[in-house]
């Protein structure tokens, strides 16, 4: 399995779209901050409109582009072609999808407002390599006849509700995130982080290494070997892309790694520490909690109270 692939099913990313929205003239939509364990996207289907976050920064979204708030920030939903007085917004259930609307006929912006629910420990490499807007334009990342497709799936199912839409949906979702997180890799969307050293060819060997086989005790030395350079630049090399040491670094993959097992399995907190390279269930355990701010056997049943909440 593919680095990507595997980051993606740790996470255990589950999509919902919440509603589509066809908005013209002014227009402003709050969203409230949402708790850990949720990421608010949209999606652009056609036109333009404002993401407003609650610094006052402001990011404009066109057809094809897709945003995700990885840190769950309060926004607003504005419009870019305010003419007179805003309309009122009525929200009507059509299909699988309730429908918000303020006018009639063609819209200035068509979008799908949605989120994704996920594991937050073993997420969090994945998650903490994006900015706190991830902002990508997909038409630019894949082919716009690709692009195109997904849309229209997306159209047809949550319109027809026929046998089987939801797992379509929430197919198709995750493939537009995959598809951005695609583009971010080899941009500067990502300023540093995971994404960027799989995005480089020689410190992405090591990266891959690392992930592959987390229980070794790597070196320096071993990693910059893989990478084909000196120590010292490695090392340098690393921090700059990583935003973080390889130590570190080693550690948090240890803990995601960790994380994903104590909350998916009933094995013993000794057997995951030496998964993850421990030797003793006391060097693990002091390791997890300075990572998590609380002990494996804690972070578990934490765990299974938020999976029973889940709807």
């Amino acid at each position: 399995m593919d680095v990507l692939s595997r980051l993606i099913e740790l996470a255990r990313l589950q999509p919902t779209l919440d509603i589509r929205c066809r908005l013209q003239g002014a227009f402003e939509i709050d969203h409230e901050p949402v708790a850990a364990g949720t990421l608010p996207f949209h999606l652009i289907l056609g036109g333009d409109c404002l993401i407003r976050l609650g610094s006052g920064r402001e990011v404009t979204l066109r057809s094809g582009d897709f945003l995700l708030l990885p840190r769950g920030d309060a926004h607003a939903i504005v419009g870019t072609r305010p003419r007179g007085a805003a309309a009122p917004l009525r929200v009507a259930a059509g299909g699988m999808l309730p429908m918000r609307e303020n006018g009639e006929g063609e819209a200035d912006v068509d979008l799908l407002c949605g989120h994704f629910d996920y594991a937050p420990g073993s997420a969090a490499l994945l998650l903490d390599s994006l900015p706190d807007i991830f902002h990508v334009s997909l038409l630019g990342a894949e082919s716009e006849d690709m692009l195109k497709m997904l849309v229209t799936m997306l159209y047809r199912e949550t319109a027809e509700a026929k046998p089987g839409a939801l797992a379509i949906i929430t197919a198709t979702c995750l493939s537009l995130f995959i598809m951005a997180v695609r583009a971010a890799k080899s941009s500067p969307v990502a300023s540093s982080g995971l994404l960027q050293l799989l995005g480089d060819a020689r410190l992405g060997k090591s990266a891959i290494a690392m992930m592959s086989s987390p229980a070794f005790a790597w070196t320096i030395d071993d990693l910059a070997r893989r990478s084909a350079m000196s120590r010292a630049t490695y090392a340098r090399q690393f921090r700059v892309r990583a935003g973080t040491t390889v130590g570190s670094f080693l550690t948090d993959l240890r803990m995601m790694l960790a994380s994903d097992l104590l909350s998916r399995t009933r094995r013993t907190v000794a057997d995951i520490g030496a998964e993850v390279g421990y030797e003793s269930e006391a060097a693990f355990g002091k390791a997890f909690k300075a990572r998590r701010g609380i002990t494996p056997a804690r972070f578990r049943l934490m765990e299974q109270a938020r999976q029973h909440e889940l709807p």
